[in-house]
Formats: structure tokens, C-alpha cells, sequence
């Protein structure tokens, strides 16, 4: 029994007392309860000298700063305040609208570490050659993204132009090949670091959220030769609104798939970090694709420890994000560019057939994951509708 009178806060709902996600909205920081949320400024006092001026700050950084202590402190006061019979004074729900991004990013890295994925997009774009490079099972391969276009869910992706190649040479234009990539991201917290082992990185990540890294295919493979993503990437890349703590993750821990061989020992993990996280995306409200976040073969704790193995820092605020996450089956593919096979294979989104995306089409991405004695764990959706091109516009 909780005084939190709202179905869709118990054990078996994603967002029950198991989960409780960190989010700012009009009030302030506020936890996510079920389909509300509850603003924690009011009740500050009950929370102590310590944690009462994080929960008061216009945005999650200060508590991503204060490290795990801090952390885990906070979210046992959280489960006891919330599972209580009656409510504490002050204490008032409120709707999840005019929810924001939560915490402002630092730096933004993006990965790239399904194997399925990599061998599909290998398959396509070197259909004589081998699918998986030879460096892919010995290093965490990523990017370093921009961070001033991570947007939060619901924000408009406006279709970006770009140059691309055309049988008449480099044309500038609207991108013709708008695509996805459900990913989940990785917020980091903690003190500023580098040279991190994988179980000392671990307590640099604070909490689990959705990630669509939008892309634009057409100027991508353009562009992408020799130097990788740029332009094609840049553009939008939208989180969920409230980020689950780690902690809430402990029920749903696996080891990845194996690589194929040794990895270099500062890659090594004693206990891997695995997730079982199960991802469903959802085109114009049709389920599409439900990619498997269990498949893939690098874990967070150990793509944080290649980027900070050359001395690169790992601050508050920095955001990771998986890569593309893609199972073996074709409706476990994380992007269109999969299931569409390179846009050969169109996608039947309702009545309408589809390759890329177009203007007005909606794109939501949601996932949960296994919690401890048999509860549900969730992650925030992410949703974002095409918006046309600033010339057509």
C-alpha cells in the first residue's frame, strides 16, 4: 500500500516503486511515479542538509556531480517516502507535460556496438567484402557527437540538409534518407575522471535512458569516408525525459554475447554489464521492431573505459549512447536503414509502405527491462515527429 493512489505505480507497471526516475519539470526536479510525477523542492527538508540542495537545483547536474553516495542515499529516502501509507507534507503530483531535458550534457559519444547491426550495415555497403571489420571485436568503436543537439523527447526533428552524391555530382538539399537508431544512452556522473577500469567506471554512470540518434543516411554515406559520422548525425539526437537510476537495473544483468576472442586486459570485466533491456519502436503507431539490448556486445562500463584510456576525461553531465541496437531477426532491427534493406525492402507502417521517413511521420521508442522479484522496470519513452526542411518550410 502507498499513498500514491495511480494504477500505473505498483510492482508490475514499468514506473512503480522499483523504478522511480529523476526528471525536471515546471516545478523543478521531480521523481516519475507511475503516470505523474512528484516535484521533490516542496519536500526538501525531509532529505537533509546533504541531499537538499541537489533536489532543489533547476536541473539533475548538481546530483550527477555528488557521485554514488549521494546517489544511492537519496534513492533509498526516495522508496521509503513513496511506499509510506500516508503522504508526507507538501507532497503534491503532478502531470508529466512540460517535462524538459532533465540534465544539461557535457560531452556526447556515441558507439557503435551491436554485432548485428555492424554486420548488417557491412553486408549492404561492402557486399563483397567481410561485413565485420577486423578492429570491431577488439575495441569499442565510437564517435564524438554534439552535445547542443540532444533535444528532449516530444521536440519537433526539424529534416536537416546537407550534401549529398547524385548521378550529376554533390547536390545541397533536404535529406531524402531520414532514418532512426534506438539506442539506449548512459548518463554519467560522479567526479571528473579518466583512465577508468570497467568496474571502476561503473560508478560513473548515474542512470539509463532511451536515445534516438537520428541520421540522415544519404548524407552520411556521402560524407562518412574517411573520417565517419559528421553532418549525417549532428542534427537532432532526442532522450527520454526521465532517467532511471542504475541501481534499478541490478535484477537485469547478463553476460554479452561473446566477442570471439580475448580483449586487452584494461577491457576485461570481473562481473559483465549486460543489460536485458527490451526495446520496442514504433512507426506512425505501427510496432515495428523490437531490438534486443541483451545482443549487444560491448557493455557501457566497458566503452567508458576505451574513451577514457587516453587520458580523455569523464565528467557530470556526459551522455553515452550504445549504438544502434539490432537482434538477428529482421523485426529486431533498430534502425530503417535495416528494415528497409538500404530502402529495397519497404515496411508496411499501417495502410502506407515505407523506406526512410517523411514529413510528419512520429517515431516512439520505448523499453523495459526485468526488476527484482518479478517487477518491471521502465525506461522513459522517446518520441520526436519530422518537421520539414527549413527551405521548404
Amino acid at each position: 500500500m502507498s499513498w500514491i493512489e495511480d494504477p500505473a505505480f505498483t510492482p508490475d507497471a514499468p514506473f512503480g516503486p522499483q523504478t522511480l526516475p529523476y526528471g525536471v519539470v515546471p516545478g523543478g526536479i521531480a521523481v516519475r511515479v507511475g503516470d505523474r510525477a512528484l516535484p521533490l523542492r516542496p519536500l526538501a527538508s525531509l532529505f537533509g542538509e546533504r541531499l537538499a540542495p541537489l533536489v532543489t537545483a533547476p536541473t539533475l547536474n548538481p546530483l550527477l556531480a555528488a557521485g554514488r553516495p549521494a546517489w544511492s542515499e537519496l534513492r533509498a529516502k526516495l522508496v521509503e517516502l513513496v511506499t509510506a501509507t500516508a503522504a508526507p507534507r507538501g507532497a503534491e503530483l503532478v502531470g508529466l507535460d512540460g517535462a524538459v531535458l532533465p540534465f544539461e550534457v557535457a560531452d556526447y559519444v556515441d558507439f557503435y556496438s551491436s554485432r548485428h547491426h555492424a554486420e548488417n550495415v557491412g553486408r549492404m555497403f561492402r557486399p563483397d567484402g567481410d561485413p565485420l571489420l577486423p578492429n570491431w571485436t577488439h575495441i569499442p568503436i565510437g564517435y564524438h557527437g554534439r552535445a547542443g543537439t540532444v533535444v528532449v523527447s516530444g521536440t519537433p526533428v526539424v529534416r536537416p540538409e546537407g550534401q549529398r552524391r547524385s548521378s550529376d555530382g554533390p547536390v545541397f538539399g533536404p535529406s531524402r534518407r531520414l532514418d532512426i537508431e534506438a539506442e539506449v544512452g548512459f548518463v554519467c556522473g560522479g567526479p571528473v575522471a579518466s583512465r577508468l577500469s570497467p568496474a571502476k567506471a561503473v560508478d560513473h554512470v548515474f542512470g539509463v535512458t532511451l536515445v534516438n540518434d537520428w541520421s540522415a543516411r544519404d548524407i552520411q554515406a556521402w560524407e562518412y569516408q574517411p573520417l565517419g559520422p559528421f553532418l549525417g548525425k549532428s542534427f537532432a539526437t532526442s532522450v527520454g525525459a526521465w532517467i532511471t537510476p542504475l541501481e534499478a537495473f541490478s535484477a537485469a544483468r547478463v553476460t554479452p554475447p561473446p566477442l570471439g576472442n580475448d580483449v586487452l586486459p584494461y577491457l576485461v570485466e570481473d562481473r559483465p554489464w549486460g543489460l536485458d533491456i527490451r526495446i520496442e519502436v514504433e512507426w506512425n503507431g505501427v510496432l515495428v521492431s523490437r531490438p534486443p539490448f541483451r545482443t549487444m556486445s560491448w557493455t557501457f562500463a566497458q566503452q567508458l573505459a576505451h574513451l577514457s584510456s587516453n587520458g580523455a576525461t569523464v565528467r557530470p553531465g556526459d551522455l553515452i549512447a550504445s549504438g544502434t541496437v539490432s537482434g538477428p531477426e529482421r523485426d529486431e532491427r533498430g534502425s530503417f536503414l535495416e528494415l528497409s534493406w538500404g530502402g529495397q525492402e519497404p515496411v508496411a507502417v499501417g495502410d502506407a509502405e515505407r523506406t526512410f521517413l517523411e514529413d510528419g511521420d512520429t517515431v516512439r521508442i520505448t523499453a523495459t527491462a526485468p526488476g527484482g522479484n518479478g517487477s518491471v522496470v521502465g525506461l522513459s519513452e522517446v518520441v520526436g515527429t519530422i518537421a520539414p526542411a527549413v527551405s521548404e518550410g
